[in-house]
C-alpha cells in the first residue's frame, strides 16, 4: 500500500490532488515604507528590491501590486522630524496619515494596515516614551500616546491597526479608544508575540529606527522563552485583538504552531527583513535556487499554522504563483 502511494505521487496531477498546504496571494501583506517628498524611490542597501518611497511613488507601486493580485499593504512612515515623544505620529499631516489619504483617494480597494509604533518617530529610536530616571520605556505613558495615534490613523482611512510596541495592555487601551471614537469596526492586528531579535537589522536601516542607546529587551520577548511567548498572544486575544502575530517567523515556527493550537483567531507571521536579506544575499552568491527556497520558506509558514504572511517577498511570490496556474 505504501509503495503504491509513493508511486502515485510521482504523477504531478496526483501530487496536486493530495497536497496539504497551498499558497494563495490573497493571504499575503506587502510592507511599504513612506518617506516625505516627491519622486523619491531609495533602494535599501541591505534589502535589495525594497525601497523608501514618497507618496507619489507609492501610488505607482499600488498600481503594480494590484496587477499582481496584491491588495493588502502594511504601511510604515519615515518622518522628516523626530523628537523624544514622537510628536509627528500624532499629526494628521504626518507622513503615514498623508500617505493613507493619498492611497485611498486613488486606490480605495487597497486594504491598508497601519503600523502603530514610535521607533520611527523618536530621536532615541525606542518604541515609546522614555522614563528619564529609569532610562527605559514608560509603559503607561506610551499607552496614552498609542491610543491617540490609533485614532489619527483611523481618521485618515486606515483599515487595520497593527500595534507593534509590545507594551502591556496596548490592545485593550487601543480597543477602548477606537470604540469611544466611533471606530469599533476597525480590527486590531496585534504584534502579540514579538521577539527581541537580531533578525530586525535591515529593517532598522529601512525605517531609520535603530535605538540610540541600549536595546529593546525590556519590552520585547526573550527568544529563549516558549511559554511566555504563548502567553503574550493569549493575553492579547483576551484584551480584544482580532488577529494575532508572531515576529520573526522563520526561527519561531514552533511558537507559531503552539499559538495556532491554542486560538481560533487568524494568525499572522512577519517574515522579517533579516530573513528576506539572507535569501537575497544567498541568491546573489549563487549558493541556492532562490525561487525554490523562497517558496519552500513560505510553505513552512503556512504549514506551521499561519493564515497571513507579511513578507517583502510578496511580489515575487505573486509572480511565481501566476506562472504555475
Amino acid at each position: 500500500m505504501f509503495k503504491r502511494l509513493r508511486r502515485l505521487r510521482l504523477n504531478q496531477n496526483l501530487r496536486e490532488l493530495v497536497k496539504e498546504t497551498r499558497l494563495d496571494i490573497r493571504d499575503f501583506i506587502y510592507p511599504l515604507f513612506a518617506i516625505e517628498g516627491s519622486q523619491i524611490k531609495n533602494e535599501i542597501s541591505s534589502m535589495p528590491g525594497v525601497y523608501q518611497m514618497s507618496p507619489d511613488e507609492i501610488l505607482q507601486e499600488c498600481q503594480e501590486l494590484k496587477k499582481l493580485g496584491i491588495y493588502h499593504i502594511l504601511l510604515f512612515g519615515i518622518p522628516a522630524h523626530k523628537d523624544s515623544c514622537g510628536s509627528e505620529a500624532l499629526s494628521d499631516q504626518g507622513i503615514v496619515s498623508k500617505t493613507i489619504r493619498t492611497i485611498k483617494e486613488k486606490h480605495p480597494d487597497i486594504t491598508i494596515t497601519a503600523d502603530l509604533c514610535f521607533c520611527e518617530y523618536t530621536d532615541h529610536g525606542h518604541c515609546g516614551i522614555i522614563d528619564p530616571k529609569l532610562k527605559t520605556v514608560d509603559n503607561d505613558a506610551t499607552l496614552e500616546i498609542l491610543a491617540q495615534q490609533a485614532i489619527v490613523l483611523c481618521s485618515s482611512g486606515a483599515d487595520i491597526i497593527a500595534p507593534s510596541t509590545m507594551m502591556d495592555g496596548m490592545v485593550l487601551t487601543i480597543r477602548n479608544a477606537l470604540d469611544a471614537a466611533g471606530f469599533c469596526h476597525i480590527p486590531i492586528m496585534s504584534y502579540s508575540t514579538k521577539f527581541s531579535s537580531a533578525y530586525y537589522g535591515p529593517f532598522r536601516e529601512a525605517a531609520q529606527s535603530a535605538p540610540g542607546f541600549g536595546d529593546r529587551k525590556s519590552y520585547q520577548e526573550d527568544p529563549a522563552n516558549r511559554r511566555e511567548a504563548i502567553l503574550e498572544s493569549l493575553n492579547d486575544e483576551v484584551e480584544g485583538a482580532d488577529i494575532l502575530m508572531v515576529k520573526p517567523a522563520l526561527a519561531y515556527l514552533d511558537i507559531v504552531r503552539d499559538i495556532r493550537e491554542r486560538t481560533l483567531l487568524p494568525l499572522a507571521v512577519y517574515n522579517v527583513s533579516g530573513e528576506y536579506s539572507m535569501l537575497k544575499m544567498a541568491q546573489k552568491s549563487g549558493i541556492i535556487d532562490y525561487e525554490k527556497v523562497m517558496i519552500e520558506t513560505m510553505l513552512s509558514f503556512k504549514r506551521a499554522g499561519a493564515d497571513i504572511i507579511i513578507s517583502y517577498h510578496t511580489k515575487e511570490v505573486a509572480k511565481y504563483l501566476s506562472q504555475i496556474k
